[in-house]
């Protein structure tokens, strides 16, 4: 990965995670260890360390070179340093065109609308320069904040997922919700 900016916001970057980007990912990880536990899976002690991560940057490189993957970095300039991530999984082409979102932020930058900032510069990558015609994105009911987010930026809600994630090592019901690319038309091979 070349550390591919994406797209920034002011002192909000959005870019692909680096090789070289190993410390820093397990930093954020580690600092917001309780901040996340519950909204995420149980993670094993290398999802914590540097070492853990460089291995797993390999595997994200390797899934962004065949387009089947997106891991990115949200980064604030101002305070330089990461304070979230935002990753595209399950991309499927012709016919479907489409993806899921998952997407984390640090505690201390929770409420100052980086999060629907980053994400909407997200979004819009994966509509025009990947041709997405839907990004759809689970929440758990009471996770408000990230269904706040969701629709700033109008996902719309489309049911209910009955135990759909092993989360924090119990089955959690989730909101499915989508994205729909209004401008979408089929692209042909040059």
């Amino acid at each position: 990965m070349n550390g591919q900016v994406y797209d920034i916001d002011g002192d909000i970057v959005i870019r692909s995670a680096r090789l070289d980007d190993a410390r820093m990912i397990a930093r954020y990880f580690s600092d917001n260890r309780k901040h996340l536990k519950p909204w995420e899976p149980k993670r094993e002690e290398e999802f914590f360390v540097e070492a853990g991560w460089a291995q797993r940057l390999i595997k994200l490189r390797e899934l962004q070179s065949m387009a089947l993957g997106y891991y990115l970095l949200i980064l604030d300039m101002s305070a330089n340093e990461m304070v979230g991530t935002i990753s595209f999984s399950q991309i499927s082409r012709f016919p479907l065109h489409s993806c899921y979102v998952g997407y984390s932020l640090a505690e201390k930058a929770q409420g100052k609308g980086i999060m629907t900032r980053a994400l909407k510069m997200a979004c819009r990558y994966m509509f025009e320069a990947q041709n997405m015609h839907r990004i759809s994105a689970t929440y758990m009911p009471r996770n408000v904040r990230s269904e706040d987010v969701l629709n700033r930026l109008g996902f719309q809600y489309e049911g209910k997922m009955k135990d759909y994630l092993l989360i924090n090592e119990q089955w959690e019901d989730h909101h499915m919700t989508s994205l729909i690319n209004p401008d979408w038309q089929a692209r042909t091979a040059s």
